[in-house]
């Protein structure tokens, strides 16, 4: 079996179906797990955002897709070298991730027609049910029923606590210009014991004004810039300290704001949800004491 994943959730859920091996092609973004990125890449960025800030990197976006050019191109040689059996993509972001119908066009070029499978989850149980999809379309049925079960387990741990306290939260997602994040992340705030005041859960992120963050009042500043890791997410948090208001925030005042890996724990669709999930229940009700947050993959910004 030869599987191309063009998406880097999807190249997670491979791996921890123990498909590792038999990945033919992945994405620039695969990055996870480390053996992911050994992988031949069969597709690539029209955009470079390690040289890009956030607002250069929205800008590019928006003049690519105005202009009708797609963010992510497929390298045809990689990808018919691949020769993939079966093909992992979505359609749900064109931002995210390469259009589903430019997947089509590369596949009916392959000597061989491939099967397709769409991932397109707008929650964390789509998530699963996707995992449960990987692993029918790929002969694991029965790995990918008892990792899914696995997870679920952990989801309905964390949210069979009764907080009481459920703190304001505002999750936002990019900061210039700033966009809240949406789908299931406002889930994974209510089950860890938030209220989430912004995000629509189901539905994609939108864009917000600076001045609908300082009416929410958060009590919780979630910082979670898609496709940036923490340190990243610091360092393009810069501005965002610099607004009006931002030192009237009772999240700023409480020292509750915090920087994340958004690819690794919440921006893909991936079983690194969970541990996003695990990391927010943490935060959201920390002992008092424990403003080190020793073992969290979290910054917080003071």
């Amino acid at each position: 079996m030869r599987i191309c994943s063009l998406l880097p959730g999807a190249t997670e859920i491979v791996y921890l179906l123990g498909l590792g091996d038999q990945i033919v092609g992945v994405t620039h973004e695969c990055d996870y797990p480390h053996e992911a990125r050994q992988k031949p890449v069969v597709v690539q960025s029209a955009i470079d955002p390690q040289r890009m800030s956030s607002a250069e990197i929205d800008q590019k976006v928006g003049e690519l897709l105005q202009a009708g050019t797609g963010l992510y191109r497929i390298d045809e040689v990689a990808f018919l070298d691949a020769a993939p059996d079966i093909i992992l993509t979505q359609g749900l972001c064109d931002v995210c991730a390469l259009d589903y119908n430019d997947v089509v066009k590369a596949a009916a070029r392959l000597s061989r027609a491939p099967a397709i499978v769409s991932l397109n989850p707008h929650s964390l149980n789509d998530v699963l049910d996707d995992i449960v999809r990987v692993g029918a379309a790929t002969g694991r049925e029965t790995g990918a029923d008892r990792v899914a079960h696995e997870l679920r387990a952990r989801i309905e741990q964390i949210g069979y606590r009764e907080p009481g306290y459920r703190p304001r939260v505002v999750c936002l997602e990019w900061f210039e210009p700033l966009y809240v994040a949406g789908h299931w992340v406002p889930e994974m705030v209510a089950l860890a014991g938030g209220r989430d005041v912004l995000g629509r859960a189901g539905e994609p992120s939108f864009k917000v004004e600076w001045q609908n963050v300082v009416d929410a009042r958060p009590d919780v500043l979630l910082l979670m810039p898609c496709g940036f890791d923490t340190r990243r997410a610091v360092k393009e948090s810069e501005p965002l300290r610099a607004l009006p208001g931002w030192d009237e925030l009772p999240a700023v005042k409480r020292e509750n704001v915090y920087a994340f890996n958004g690819s690794a724990y919440f921006s893909r669709p991936g079983p690194r949800l969970v541990n996003g999930l695990e990391i927010l229940s943490r935060i959201l009700h920390r002992p008092a004491e424990d403003s080190a947050l020793p073992s969290i993959d979290a910054t917080r910004i003071h």
